[in-house]
């Protein structure tokens, strides 16, 4: 629709998914969907968190971003597996243009390796061991992490918000 990308000022997830929704819902006059989502490292005081994709710098270089990950970790002493503790987030936002909003917010917790394994998916997927599995998001297909039941599990952040939205959407009232 060529609509510009408002600022992202907000102070967590939810707040920049729906400040991108309401503008795109403003400026289109019609309902808009948002997202934002990133990698929150417990050590790391939650970085990179907001600014996950920042992180990767103008180029999109999320080996670099991992890199920068894995030295702040060792800096830290965080060598042990509960020293690496993460969650991914997604939050999502429907907006409509007369100013009602719904929010939904998905989280996958897990354990940071090194080095990254595997090529699938993008951003830190490599690094990312979610909890009760040995591959990590980047050695597991599409379909395993973001497939939605009966095909998947919901195993992904995004997934697990989409959810939300989709029971939130067919609840009977």
């Amino acid at each position: 629709m060529g609509l510009s990308e408002p600022e992202e000022t907000g102070m967590t997830f939810r707040a920049n998914a729906r400040i991108k929704a309401e503008a795109a819902a403003k400026a289109s006059r019609m309902p808009a969907f948002a997202d934002d989502s990133g990698l929150v490292v417990d050590t790391l005081d939650s970085a990179p968190g907001i600014h996950s994709a920042r992180w990767a710098g103008p180029d999109k270089d999320f080996r670099r971003a991992m890199e920068t990950i894995e030295e702040r970790l060792r800096e830290r002493g965080a060598t042990a597996p509960d020293r690496r503790r993460a969650h991914f987030v997604s939050a999502l936002c429907v907006a409509w243009p007369d100013g009602h909003v719904e929010e939904f917010e998905g989280r996958v917790g897990g354990t940071l390796v090194w080095p990254p394994r595997g090529d699938q998916g993008f951003g830190y997927d490599p690094m990312f061991l979610p909890d009760g599995h040995a591959r990590t998001f980047g050695e597991m297909p599409s379909e395993e992490k973001h497939g939605l039941p009966p095909r998947g599990k919901g195993l992904s952040h995004r997934a697990r918000a989409f959810l939300q939205l989709a029971e939130a959407c067919l609840e009977q009232h």
